[in-house]
């Protein structure tokens, strides 16, 4: 089959279209499917970039997110049949293929039904981020009833209009919880709101007057000064979910009393 494979690690030209043998099932529980879409996301180009959890098994088939049908399956498969759409989020680390290919075999647990309202693009879309705003909320984040043992009924999310952002807002307002979200345009204020946010937070006037005050440092300490400000806004629930490990070295000094700037909400 054809496949997009790395051989070695780099810049975007290592991904090369390439013959490589067709998957077939190993175990009873898997599914084969026909790829029709893949998505890619950061955690694709940092493998590409920097190399595979596996970096000795090469070539290497990238991609975890896809949305096929599918052509087998195993013996013990009981939820799908050949001819089933399907989306998933599995492989692409460097041992199994992952998506970037006409076939790929993945266990059944791994795979649900298309649903019909998207199309295979839309799908392969969806898995990695969703996942991700799903743990946040339910998972760690505990916003009912992603999470029926929370009482939470307001949340902040930062980075709202981003893609792993704009799919919690969808979540938390569908769990019926009040959403706050920053933003950096009024375009993106705009389609924040669209998906349900109550309030959008522009954050690009506190780069300003941050880079005014320390330099040109200001942008890269802005994603810590966030979760500082945000800290007396989580205090009563005490519930504050990062999606990068805390940096042990941080810490942050408060803004002077009144030098938020007055147009930092839209």
């Amino acid at each position: 089959m054809k496949a997009i494979a790395i051989t070695e690690f780099g810049d975007p030209d290592v991904l090369v279209l390439q013959d490589v043998p067709e998957p077939e099932i190993q175990a009873p529980n898997e599914v084969k499917i026909q790829l029709r879409a893949a998505s890619v996301n950061p955690i694709d180009t940092k493998l590409r970039q920097r190399g595979t959890f596996f970096p000795d098994r090469r070539p290497a088939i990238l991609g975890c997110d896809g949305a096929g049908i599918v052509v087998a399956v195993g013996a013990a498969v009981q939820r799908f049949r050949v001819g089933d759409e399907v989306y998933f989020c599995y492989g692409g680390l460097g041992d199994r293929g992952g998506c970037y290919a006409e076939y790929t075999v993945v266990p059944e647990i791994a795979v649900a039904p298309k649903p019909k309202s998207l199309s295979f693009t839309e799908a392969a879309a969806l898995p990695l981020a969703v996942i991700t705003a799903w743990e946040a909320l339910g998972d760690r984040g505990a916003v009912p009833p992603l999470n029926v043992l929370s009482t939470a009924k307001t949340v902040l999310i930062h980075a709202g209009a981003g893609g792993v952002g704009h799919l919690a807002i969808q979540l938390a307002r569908r769990s019926g919880a009040r959403v706050a979200t920053t933003i950096s345009s009024a375009a993106k204020a705009r389609f924040v709101e669209s998906l349900g946010a109550t309030l959008a937070i522009n954050y690009q006037p506190l780069i300003g007057y941050r880079r005014s005050w320390i330099g040109p440092r200001a942008k890269v300490l802005t994603w810590r000064w966030t979760l500082w400000a945000a800290q007396p806004l989580v205090k009563r629930s005490k519930r504050c979910v990062p999606m990068a490990p805390w940096p042990p070295s941080w810490n942050p000094q408060p803004i002077p009393p009144g030098k938020l700037p007055a147009n930092a909400i839209s």
